[in-house]
């Protein structure tokens, strides 16, 4: 399917689960066409985890969960931008890629980590393959969250809590490289290049998002 160059120049709460009209579309008002929102809870309000000001995507952490594209993206280049508030809440975030099959914590896709000091890492989930340079890379089985493969970051390139960060994840053919403020910090092979959603996720802390971009290469 080809893809439609999507532009978000504010990323924005969506208020409607299944989707929004117009899809293509980013207004900078209160909902956010062509995403959709998962959380574990069914209990759980969208409103107490996502939330927007001034054009920025805050997410509470309250549930565990992720807004998701309601299409799918195979060789794509992915640009976005994220902080903590402050010191305190640095924790835990990331992008999933290549998204596929059911909704859960979490679902089989390719994860660029953002979590505090380990931004730059993949960790490939629920049974997706992946491969890069041995020296980095470590398999291993989760009770959970099935089998798992995280190849480690090849440098840090992070700020310092409550500034902005700027990811690009690029992912051309089997080709998956991840840049953090203009450096390259990881890269690895995927056997997936059927694509798949791509997700923000909240996982337990406050982090804040902007200025999402979804380029076809």
């Amino acid at each position: 399917m080809k893809i439609t160059i999507k532009l978000i120049s504010a990323i924005v709460l969506c208020l409607v689960i299944s989707g929004c009209a117009n899809p293509g579309r980013f207004p900078i008002k209160d909902n956010l066409s062509g995403w959709s929102c998962y959380l574990e809870n069914p209990d759980a309000k969208q409103q107490d985890t996502w939330t927007i000001e001034d054009g920025v995507l805050i997410c509470s952490g309250t549930e565990l969960g992720y807004m998701y594209s309601n299409d799918s993206y195979s060789d794509f280049t992915l640009m976005l931008q994220w902080r903590w508030p402050d010191e305190k809440s640095a924790g835990k975030g990331g992008v999933l890629i290549d998204t596929t099959g059911e909704h859960k914590i979490w679902p089989r896709s390719l994860e660029a980590q953002i979590n505090a000091n380990d931004a730059g890492d993949f960790w490939a989930l629920d049974g997706y393959e992946l491969t890069g340079t041995p020296e980095r890379t470590k398999s291993l089985s989760h009770e959970k969250y099935g089998e798992l493969i995280n190849i480690r970051k090849m440098q840090a390139s992070e700020n310092a809590a409550g500034q902005w960060n700027s990811y690009k994840i690029v992912a051309e053919g089997t080709s998956v490289t991840l840049m953090i403020n203009d450096k390259v910090v990881n890269k690895g092979t995927r056997t997936n290049t059927s694509g798949g959603k791509i997700c923000i996720t909240s996982e337990g802390t406050a982090i804040e998002f902007r200025n999402i971009k979804i380029l076809p290469n």
